[in-house]
């Protein structure tokens, strides 16, 4: 009885170390597959989550999978943190080890965020213009040039998305400086473009966090192969 008690713990034991040595080759082809295919400036770390990971190799579908890209730079635009979750990926487990540059690796679904630091969002923005975060709304202060005349304004900052791309367009404005300044909004008034987001994810929403803008997107049917 010892014996076979013994025995069963060993193949446990023989188990769970083929499992996490299964896991770690599959997150590794699933990194370099997605680095070679988006471009990304450095291999993510992944994360295959789920246990046992043996029994959803042998099912080729791996319920989900986390991808941390980390910083990048992305058409000129600096992001601070870049991080996915793709659901319902299907990869032979075969394929991933034996076979990868011809496995089909795909993901039913992909949501991801992007961070943009309130650097960026500085540099950005309209010469003399200050960007702050308060709360869950970015303000705006500084001074707009009107008749050769610098005016002191401020303001809160509506967030709207469209055709991949961040508008910033001001709201409650209050001019200072006795002059009076017809629309004023126009000269705070700016956008960000955010484009071609790996795993071609669409934008689909924006939010304010406290280092920048946190802006979320979607996508489906998104192949990883090379």
């Amino acid at each position: 009885m010892r014996r076979l008690v013994a025995f069963l713990v060993l193949l446990l034991v023989l188990f769970a170390i083929l499992d996490r040595v299964a896991v770690a080759g599959a997150q590794r082809e699933i990194a370099r597959q997605a680095t070679a295919r988006y471009d990304l400036d450095r291999s993510p770390e992944v994360s295959i989550l789920g246990i046992p990971f043996l029994t959803q190799a042998v099912a080729g579908r791996y319920d989900e999978v986390e991808v941390a890209a980390g910083p990048m730079v992305l058409n000129g635009l600096r992001l601070s943190s870049v991080d996915f979750t793709l659901h319902d990926v299907t990869a032979p487990l075969s394929d991933l080890l034996f076979n990868s540059e011809r496995a089909d690796i795909r993901a039913g679904r992909v949501e991801g965020t992007v961070e943009v630091p309130l650097q960026v969002l500085n540099q950005r923005a309209p010469r003399g213009i200050k960007v702050a975060v308060d709360g869950d709304t970015l303000t705006v202060n500084g001074e707009v040039t009107v008749l050769g005349q610098k005016v002191p304004v401020k303001a809160d900052l509506k967030i709207g998305v469209s055709a991949g791309e961040i508008r910033f367009t001001p709201e409650k404005v209050t001019v200072g400086g006795g002059i009076p300044v017809p629309n004023p909004e126009r000269f705070i008034d700016y956008r960000i473009p955010v484009k071609n987001l790996p795993f071609g994810v669409k934008i689909t929403g924006v939010r304010v966090v406290p280092q920048g803008i946190q802006v979320s997107g979607e996508a489906t049917d998104v192949p990883l192969h090379g």
